[in-house]
């Protein structure tokens, strides 16, 4: 069961439901945030980078449905654990290998 749900059913004519949803493209390729009129109301939402995307289209005999839905999460993301950069091997005191065969050791 949803939390909220806000759902409105309008007749627009087809440059009308153009205009809307190229104010939502707008909007959402601006930056985060969208405003979704409904009706006399307005409902902001903030939009993060990444998003699911589902296109469906249903024909019912003379009836033709488009649903474009929009999905994404407000949890916050979790961040990758910080990685310390690699450390170089500690340098050995004294002579190396080839130096000590080279002195007979």
């Amino acid at each position: 069961m949803s939390d909220v749900e806000i759902k409105r059913t309008e007749s627009l004519s087809r440059e009308e439901a153009a205009e809307r949803l190229s104010a939502l493209a707008a909007a959402l390729s601006e930056g985060g945030h969208v405003e979704v009129r409904l009706g006399a109301s307005t409902v902001k939402l903030h939009v993060p980078d990444q998003v699911q995307c589902e296109v469906e289209v249903e024909v019912d005999g003379d009836d033709v449905e488009l649903e474009v839905e929009l999905t994404w999460s407000t949890a916050p993301v979790a961040q990758p654990a910080s990685v310390p950069p690699p450390q170089s091997a500690p340098r050995q005191a004294g002579r190396t290998r080839s130096a000590k065969r080279a002195a007979g050791n």
